[in-house]
């Protein structure tokens, strides 16, 4: 599991990098959620400031790390996928068609088939 989150190294498949998104997505819900949500409750506009505080905000930035290392991390092993560098994880800076281009490739073609310079086969391993 630490591997899948943190490596930058080896392979993954168009499932697992979903799965990855699709929680990335989630656990930024929940805690922005938690934070925020308990200010959205307050009458007192001022409070509802104060209570989004250091703390919180300090936690919703650890958080916000973590995911942005996940999904780089994600990406990066789906471009490997695709038998090309981490580096063009970069593509998805550019606005509009990089992110579209990033999408498809990553998220919707398949992978290299079997063994390529970034590993073996996803698919074959599972």
């Amino acid at each position: 599991m630490q591997s899948l989150l943190f490596s930058f190294q080896g392979r993954i498949n168009r499932a697992k990098f979903w799965l990855v998104h699709i929680a990335m997505w989630v656990v930024m819900a929940v805690v922005f959620g938690a934070v925020v949500g308990g200010a959205a409750l307050s009458t007192d506009p001022e409070a509802a400031l104060r209570s989004v505080g250091t703390v919180p905000g300090l936690i919703l930035a650890v958080v916000y790390i973590l995911i942005v290392w996940v999904g780089l991390a994600a990406g990066v092993k789906r471009w490997h996928d695709r038998n090309k560098s981490g580096w063009w994880i970069l593509i998805a800076l550019v606005p509009v068609i990089g992110g579209l281009w990033y999408l498809i490739e990553c998220g919707f073609l398949r992978g290299t088939a079997g063994s390529n310079t970034y590993g073996p086969d996803p698919l074959a391993l599972s």
